[in-house]
């Protein structure tokens, strides 16, 4: 009998506010709603009082338009939102209005760079539609808490509904995605990715064949990762145990590291979906979607290939630049303080300072480290006042504390020896206990390097190179001298 084919099947539903906007999507309130108290960003519209008529913020429509374009999608010749109905506390309304017969935007697709090569990932629609509220779990999870807090005044905050084909198979490539959609959202200005809650994320799991999972309530990207190869792994020993996969909605326990049961998955039908009668349809001219295509920034891609040619960079490193757009943005801002060895500043951006940056300092990094503190590290090296070996020290405490690295020299006891009389007791020392290297330098040029390696250990990389060299080569000078 033929073993069974447990390929993952992954289709990602993001859900991103439009954090850009002042206002909320059918009504005036502040969407400001993270730094208010609770429930006091709201109004008649967004707490779905009887007889409150919504008017669509115009801004919104474009913000999803660029997003649409950017995403390489069809717009739609009009907007026009439904009411998807369904019952829950976050929804004072009992409904949500979204789009669900003619979304704003279609067939779009995403490319990214995977171990096996280009993989393209289409992006099925794209919907506008309104926030529910917050709901607060005081235990941390659902299994743990004995209530829940619900605030409103995340309610009626414009929200992108992207939803992907299941062309993923496995979590690292979801994660990827979910790196490259973040990139382009940053660039465009449409999204502060980095704000709790701003950018959301709902999977839809299977073994390729068999029911499908609805994965809810993944807080973070690094989060998506464990959440799919968690239910991933549950549903390939439920196929291999012979059991049959539920369809179902499960939610993501951040704590346990488990997916959970929450409710039997809905059907299409179930939500009731209708016309919203409250807002008619908004025609959107060619005009104006030419407007907004010539008024896009510089996307991820095009940067990326940017980057690498004109600073001179590795195609990988400039990946890596920007799939924060914080991240490019603080490199460029350096290279116009230093401009010599580009290559150098932006490796240890990537593979020093970043190393100790989380995602959420990224958000922050202008208030924290400056990009005069990247030129400074340039060129302290340049001068040889420090080593890469120092340097690499230092990344932390520039990275963790903000510290300027002028200053971390002294504090660190970094101060380049230049005392020749201290090198040259050092050198004696290093000579005295290294036989062999001495005899093996004496015969070959290339071996003083490690007699220069020795030196700079004993000074933990504080002796001037240049200066310990010339003294070294004069003491196996006046050996070979001795010798003769």
């Amino acid at each position: 009998m033929e073993a069974p084919k447990l390929e993952g099947v992954i289709g990602l539903e993001i859900h991103v506010q439009i954090t850009s906007l002042k206002t909320k999507l059918f009504c005036n309130c502040s969407a400001d709603y993270r730094s208010a108290p609770p429930n006091t960003h709201v109004c008649p519209v967004c707490l779905g009082l009887p007889g409150a008529l919504p008017v669509v913020n115009q801004e919104a429509i474009e913000k999803a338009i660029q997003v649409c374009l950017a995403l390489n999608g069809k717009v739609a010749s009009k907007v026009r939102f439904d009411r998807k109905h369904y019952f829950y506390p976050d929804l004072p309304k009992n409904y949500q209005i979204t789009q669900y017969l003619e979304p704003i935007c279609v067939d779009g697709w995403v490319e990214l760079e995977t171990g096996n090569g280009i993989k393209r990932v289409r992006i099925r629609r794209i919907n506008l539609e309104e926030d529910p509220g917050r709901i607060v779990y005081p235990g941390g999870s659902p299994a743990n808490s004995p209530y829940v807090l619900i605030d409103y005044n995340r309610s009626g905050i414009a929200l992108l509904e992207i939803v992907t084909e299941p062309d993923m198979t496995t979590p690292e490539e979801a994660y990827l995605f979910l790196e490259k959609l973040r990139s382009i959202l940053e660039h465009l200005g449409v999204c502060d990715c980095g704000l709790e809650g701003a950018m959301r994320v709902d999977a839809n799991v299977s073994i390729r064949g068999g029911e499908r999972v609805e994965v809810k309530n993944i807080g973070s990207l690094s989060e998506v990762r464990r959440a799919l190869a968690y239910e991933l792994t549950r549903q390939r020993d439920f196929v291999l145990k012979g059991l049959k996969v539920k369809r179902e909605t499960r939610h993501w326990d951040p704590v346990r590291k488990v997916t959970l049961p929450a409710r039997i998955k809905e059907t299409e039908e179930d939500y009731r979906y209708m016309p919203d009668p409250n807002l008619p349809p908004i025609p959107v001219g060619s005009e104006l979607v030419e407007k907004l295509r010539q008024a896009l920034p510089e996307l991820p891609d095009a940067r990326m290939k940017r980057l690498a040619k004109q600073y001179s960079i590795p195609l990988n490193v400039a990946r890596v630049l920007v799939t924060r757009k914080v991240l490019a943005d603080f490199f460029e801002d350096a290279a116009r303080m230093y401009t010599r060895d580009y290559k150098r500043m932006a490796n240890y951006l990537v593979n020093d300072l970043l190393n100790w940056l989380k995602d959420e300092d990224l958000r922050g990094l202008y208030r924290k480290v400056l990009p005069e503190h990247l030129a400074k590290v340039m060129e302290l090296l340049d001068k040889g006042v420090i080593s890469i070996r120092q340097a690499k020290e230092m990344a932390e405490y520039i990275a963790k504390q903000g510290k300027d690295p002028e200053a971390l020299i002294k504090e660190l006891g970094y101060e380049r020896i230049t005392d020749k009389s201290l090198l040259k007791r050092i050198v004696e020392e290093v000579f005295h206990e290294n036989p062999k290297a001495v005899r093996d330098a004496l015969e070959n040029p290339k071996a003083v390097n490690f007699l220069v390696g020795m030196v700079m250990r004993k000074t933990r990389g504080r002796a001037d190179p240049a200066i310990t060299r010339r003294l070294i080569e004069e003491k196996l000078q006046h050996l070979r001298t001795k010798n003769k």
